[in-house]
Formats: structure tokens, sequence, C-alpha cells
């Protein structure tokens, strides 16, 4: 999973990457420059089967993130979307606490009226795009006959210039599968998932906490930047305790961004690892075990599956095996989140 984080200038993007992925960044980044850095999800399951299976290694599930450049809001130039264009789901870091402190390029705090100016941005920026291509579709069409997937790919562009020119985002229309395949190459920006986050003062965490909507997180980087300090774990429940909040927002972006993302986890588990693989919701038991080794996709034959709660009821292993609560499933099986799974496979 890719994640783009993004924002206007001094929104609280850089303080965010750096609690996110532990990266100390330098005082001053180069125009135009992105960064990147990896982070662990927080899991509890996998830390409890780490202490039941006292592996050799323990491995988290990763996200890659991406601290793209500061937004040009208005300038017509969007290279800034560049490499946000190829990841999975794009993170705007929204300003919305009062600082005298830290200015603001507007002259005020007004996150609504931000993130209309933000989208606006990306409208501009897909149009611009449908507009470049369809210029150069003209110039081919010129030179030679259309082929039947050039007739598609103009028909759909001009479908997208009809919707942007209304002012909505392209993740908002249906295509079938030939429209979807004759833009996908392009990697219109607003046909992205996008994640709404919004950088609050540290006096509202508690009321926005639980408020959040599907896209829209609310967190405090001040608010975070304290609790990444606090080594010792109760000391770090009791600070957020005090706070009303029961978890961080690094956490929950994590686990917001699987869900619109349509994410889960499986595990593995042995003396050896035990280890945490992010795959699709719905996803048939060949192709869950593809994500771990193309042979396994390949030489598919049956996986056996032990549920999470069942074996943490359990106790062990040996014990769930022993009350029968172990199955074994088929290519048919869809996994489920939390499935425990060790596939037997032949190539």
């Amino acid at each position: 999973m890719k994640i783009a984080i993004l924002g206007l200038p001094q929104a609280g993007k850089k303080t965010l990457f750096s609690l996110l992925t532990g990266k100390t960044l330098p005082e001053y980044l180069k125009a135009g420059e992105s960064l990147r850095g990896m982070a662990k999800v927080a899991d509890k399951r996998i830390e409890h089967l780490h202490d039941m299976y006292n592996p050799k290694k323990t491995t988290w599930a990763e996200t890659e993130f991406l601290l793209c450049p500061d937004i040009d809001m208005g300038s017509g130039n969007y290279s800034w979307l560049n490499e946000a264009r190829l990841c999975d789901l794009l993170c705007f870091v929204v300003r919305d606490f009062e600082s005298d402190e830290v200015f603001h390029n507007s002259g005020s705090v007004d996150s609504a009226r931000d993130r209309e100016n933000i989208e606006a941005e990306l409208l501009l920026a897909d149009l611009a795009l449908v507009e470049t291509r369809l210029e150069r579709i003209k110039k081919e069409k010129v030179k030679k006959k259309q082929t039947t997937k050039q007739i598609t790919e103009e028909a759909t562009l001009l479908k997208c210039m009809d919707v942007l020119e209304n002012n909505t985002m392209l993740n908002t229309i249906e295509l079938n599968n030939e429209e979807e395949a004759s833009i996908l190459s392009l990697n219109f920006v607003s046909k992205k998932t996008i994640l709404w986050c919004y950088n609050i003062n540290e006096s509202d965490i508690s009321e926005h906490h639980s408020k959040s909507e599907n896209n829209t997180l609310h967190i405090s980087a001040q608010i975070e930047k304290e609790i990444a300090e606090i080594d010792e774990v109760n000391e770090r429940k009791e600070y957020m305790s005090e706070l009303g909040i029961h978890d961080s927002g690094i956490n929950r972006l994590n686990q917001t961004a699987y869900d619109l993302l349509g994410l889960m986890s499986l595990y593995t588990v042995g003396e050896d690892e035990v280890r945490a693989w992010t795959i699709t919701k719905g996803c048939a038991a060949p192709q869950a075990g593809g994500k771990i080794h193309s042979d396994i996709e390949r030489g598919f034959i049956r996986v056996e599956v032990m549920k999470y709660d069942d074996l943490v009821s359990a106790g062990s292993e040996q014990a769930l095996k022993s009350a029968g609560k172990t199955m074994m499933k088929g290519k048919d099986y869809i996994i489920e989140d939390g499935d425990i799974c060790h596939f037997l496979f032949n190539v």
C-alpha cells in the first residue's frame, strides 16, 4: 500500500510523515523534492501471536508513505502531483488549528476553504491532462485510422472532460471495464481514493476523536508528537485516556486507509516467523496465497485455516486442533480478516 501525503505549506504534513515513518527530516527540502518512508501497521493481533509463538522473527505489515512537495496553488503547474499519481491513496493534510507562530498563506485558517481549493486544483490537474491527451489523439487521427481501443479512449476522455467541467471528481462516475482500461495509464488524481486528514487544535481532539467520517480523519500533530515521545506503554495509555482518546491518530490513519482501500490482514505463524500479509477483502484462497509466493497460487491444493479469536480462546494451536476447530478449505474459500493460514501447494 502506497500513500501520498500532500498539503499546503504549514499544514503539518512533514510532522505527520516524520511520526509515521520515524524519519528525521532535513530542515529544508529541495524544490519539488519528495521523500519516502516505511511504517509498520499497528496490529494487536500480531503482537499476541508473537507472544504465543515466540518466533525467531516477527514481521508486521508495512505501508509506504510518500511526502510530496507543497501544493502549488493556482500556478497551473501540477508537478507536485507527479509521484502522487502512482500511489494507492492520497492523504491531504488540511490545517484546522490556530497558531500565532505558524503563518498561513491565505492569511487566515479556514479548513473548508482550503479543502475546496485543493479539490479545485485536482479537477484542474485532471482537466489539463485530458485536454493534452485529446490534443495528441487529434494529431494521431490525421496520420492513421483509429483502432477500436483508441476510439474507446477518446470517447471516455470526452466523458471525463464533461464531468470535470461540471466541477465533479472522476471517482464519482461509473465506467465499464473497457473504458476503465482505456484511461488507466493516465492515473487521474480525482479518481484516486482520498483521505482528508484535518490537523486540529489540541483542545479539540477529544471532541473529534470519534466523529470521523469514512474519508475524513481528525488528528492533532502536536499531540501525536507528544504521544510518540512517551516510551512506557502504560504511561502512554494513561496520557491518551486523560485526553479522551483510545488510540493514536497515527494508528487510526493506517486503519482508515486500510478500510478505504478495502484491505485486510491474514497471518502465517510458526517457530521461524509470525507475519502479517496485506490482501484485498473478498480475496479467494489461491490469490491470497499468491501474495506470499506466486508458486502457492500456481500449485494451490488447499489451505488450513485457524480463526484468530478461536486460537486465542483455545490458548494454543495444539489445543485448537484437539478441539477440532481448524478448517481445511479449497480454492473457493474467501479469506476473512484475521485468518491464520497454512497453504498446501505443489509445483
